[in-house]
């Protein structure tokens, strides 16, 4: 009994070809599937056996000719045999092209593949054409190698379309096929460009582990089903402009290296991109989402634009991170949303919220212009990483470099601050002016304003110092533009406005009242100080009287906000009067009273007049102990409207009238700068 020979390593399963094997070199040689009733492949057959093989087949035969080499010749002879006469088009059953090797063109324009057409691991050498071919079974392309383009346009993929793996070195061109079934690309190569756009995806669009070294075009694309790109890499534009996800759009842990677009794109149910990365800017402008929007650990290293993009059902976005801007222009919310989002710039620009929202950040500046928004919108700095549903931190690499992960506002001008709860956010660069109901604007925790400049400033040589207290970003830029301005206030940046005085009072009166509505009026002090200082300043609503008044008003009290400075005239008004009374006011002594009589003629009742002389004013020394005593007597009982009754010169009383006047309203001044200081 013989002993079968050991199978050849490589070797393919079915009954093969072997022309041209060498022991040593090839040990298979050609892997062609023999034709039936031959022992070679279609591409060795002898040209009488080839013919006649050909001469048999009909439109809608099945065919093997897995392994065989094909020129483009030998395929346009095959589909010429194969060709509909009604339509003039190929018409195959089953289709098995496993492991063939295409070396010239190959055309199967407006094919139909009536039954399974399989292309596993087949390899184009040049380019492949399939435009407007039909599948009406599954079709495979699974580890299929294509060297040079492969167009599929308008071809209509009735079953399951696999391209599992499959490598596209050049373009990869789907525009406007119909997949009518699961279209699976997972962990495929697109070394070129991927052209989808307008492509229709009726199931699952399943790109998981698929590589797009190029761009990737999905413009005006449907899918209907799920749609998966889990851990897919795009090294260059993806671009998903105009498309439309009916199902769930997937895609967790992708990577793209460059532009990331889905504008105008339409995502009607969940749009998944947890621990997606987004290496170049990814542009969702205009894009719908009426399920879910899963950023989760998404992590974009330039700017996530989403202007105009619509927020449907959506009720989290994120937690997620961007090392650049995060551009919320224009962009509606139709339901609750909380985001979460760690990243340097946030721009929510004519935002418009119809339900109830909260912006939950780290790191970032929020630019709110003209937002709009009818419910409760809370804004808060949140002071730990965000945490993952498994209560792992989100990682923040992207934001390092970042000097602190605090929150800070760039602008709510034009916002309707009704129902808008700030909470631990740096306004010290906020721009408040044409802000309206910001008197109803709630802040939570610690809510910080721009300080004045510290220290001692000369200004046109004189020294100058600033009482320390939180003033509004327009009033920094007001100040820094002055010809005579001291270094230390915050210029302007382009686009902040030139807002002054007579737009900034009613800011600071708006702002005082909210702090006094929130029970802090230690807080409310400032802004009261600060609408004040506007009013002083304002040329043109202020008459030039009140000016003066509010001049004197601030020189001597700092608005009944500075105690120190009252006090501080107090003390130098008794010091005064003090020195006055010594110096005019106190008599050099006390004057005697005289009496003076007349007797009538012939006796009888006696009349006394007592008059008294008037005070009359020191003659020599007047600074002595005793006199300091006495007018220090004297200026203290005015201080708080009593007399001393102490004789006093005319000039004295005066004097006394005038302390009693100015010391006691000086004294009343500081205690209602103390109570304003510590009251609740």
């Amino acid at each position: 009994m013989t002993t079968p020979l050991p199978p050849i390593p490589g070797a393919p399963s079915w009954p093969y070809c072997a022309q041209g094997a060498d022991p040593v070199t090839e040990p298979v040689g050609c892997r062609g599937i023999h034709v039936p009733s031959h022992t070679a492949c279609l591409a060795h057959l002898t040209d009488i056996d080839r013919d006649g093989y050909l001469a048999g087949l009909t439109s809608g035969t099945d065919i093997d000719h897995r392994g065989t080499p094909f020129t483009r010749l030998l395929l346009d002879a095959l589909l010429d045999a194969l060709r509909d006469p009604a339509t003039g088009h190929p018409r195959l059953g089953v289709a098995r092209f496993d492991s063939a090797t295409f070396e010239g063109t190959a055309r199967f324009n407006a094919t139909t593949f009536m039954g399974l057409a399989v292309f596993n691991r087949a390899v184009f050498e040049d380019s492949a054409w399939f435009p407007s071919a039909t599948f009406e079974d599954s079709a495979w392309f699974s580890s299929a190698s294509f060297k040079n383009a492969a167009g599929f346009e308008s071809a209509t993929f009735e079953n399951v379309a696999g391209f599992e793996s499959a490598t596209f070195q050049g373009d990869a061109q789907f525009g406007s096929a119909a997949f009518k079934d699961d279209a699976r690309f997972g962990s495929a190569i697109f070394k070129d460009s991927a052209w989808f756009q307008s492509a229709t995806f009726e199931d699952g669009a399943h790109f998981g582990s698929a590589i797009f070294e190029r761009s990737a075009w999905f413009a005006s694309a449907t899918f209907g089903g799920t749609t998966g790109f889990r851990s897919a890499t795009f090294e260059s534009v993806a671009g998903f402009r105009s498309a439309t996800f009916q199902g769930d759009a997937r895609f967790e842990s992708a990577t793209f290296e460059n532009v990331a677009r889905f504008e105008s794109a339409a995502f009607k149910d969940d749009a998944g991109f947890r621990s997606a990365t987004f290496k170049d800017n990814a542009w969702f402008e205009s894009a719908t989402f009426g399920g879910t929007t899963g950023f989760e650990s998404a992590t974009f290293e330039r700017d996530a634009r989403f202007v105009q993009a619509v927020f449907e059902r959506t009720d989290n976005v994120g937690p997620l991170v961007c090392s650049g801007c995060v551009v919320l222009s224009g962009a509606m919310f139709n339901g609750p949303v909380t985001l979460s989002l760690a990243g340097r710039r946030v721009e929510c620009r004519r935002t418009r919220w119809s339900s109830t929202a909260e912006l939950r950040l780290r790191y970032a500046t929020v630019d709110f212009a003209h937002a709009v928004f009818e419910y409760p919108l809370t804004i808060a700095a949140e002071p730990d990483p965000f945490l993952l549903p498994d209560g792992q931190p989100v990682g923040e690499q992207a934001c390092a470099g970042a000097p602190d992960a605090g929150v800070r506002l760039a602008s709510l001008r034009g916002v309707d601050a009704a129902h808008l709860v700030l909470a631990d956010v740096d306004l010290s660069g906020c721009l408040f002016t044409g802000t309206v109901h910001l008197d109803q604007l709630r802040m939570e925790g610690a809510c910080s304003f721009a300080d004045v400049p510290s220290g001692l400033h000369w200004r046109r040589g004189r020294p100058v110092r600033f009482t320390q207290r939180h003033t509004l970003a327009e009033e920094q830029h007001w100040r820094a533009r002055q010809p005579a301005a001291v270094p230390g206030w915050n210029t302007a940046v382009p686009g902040a406005g030139n807002a002054g005085p007579a737009q900034m009072a009613p800011v600071y009166r708006a702002l005082r009242k909210a702090f006094e509505d929130g029970k802090n009026e230690p807080g409310a002090a400032d802004f009261y100080y600060g609408e004040m200082e506007m009013r002083r300043h304002d040329r043109a609503g202020t008459s030039r009287s009140e000016r003066g008044l509010l001049h004197g008003y601030w020189l001597l009290s700092g608005y009944g906000l500075r105690a120190s400075r009252a006090l501080g005239w107090l003390v130098a008004a008794m010091l005064a009067t003090i020195f006055l009374l010594m110096g005019f006011g106190l008599p050099g002594h006390s004057p005697k009273q005289k009496a003076t009589g007349t007797v009538p003629p012939g006796g009888g009742r006696v009349t006394f007049e007592i008059d008294k002389e008037d005070p009359q004013n020191p003659i020599g020394e007047r600074i002595t102990g005793d006199r300091f005593e006495t007018a220090l007597n004297v200026t203290l009982n005015s201080v708080v409207f009593r007399s001393s009754g102490q004789d006093l010169t005319t000039a004295g009383t005066y004097i006394e009238m005038a302390s009693r006047l100015l010391e006691p309203t000086l004294l009343a001044l500081a205690a209602l700068a103390v109570r304003g200081r510590i009251k609740r």
